[in-house]
């Protein structure tokens, strides 16, 4: 399993990271909430609830 990518502002402070998530890539918040997450295999990108947000991988922008 590969290291979490942390994404941080621009001050530094970690606001998220993504996760390799069951050979998805997976989004959490500051706090450790999964957000949504990104599949290669379709080029889709779905918040948590399912829905889809959009075609590539756009997890940055659940933060």
């Amino acid at each position: 399993m590969a290291q979490p990518q942390v994404l941080k502002d621009s001050k530094g402070n970690k606001i998220g990271e993504i996760r390799d998530w069951n050979g998805k890539l997976a989004i959490y918040d500051s706090k450790g909430n999964r957000l949504g997450d990104y599949d290669p295999k379709t080029n889709v990108t779905k918040d948590l609830k399912g829905n889809k947000v959009g075609q590539g991988n756009l997890l940055t922008s659940l933060l």
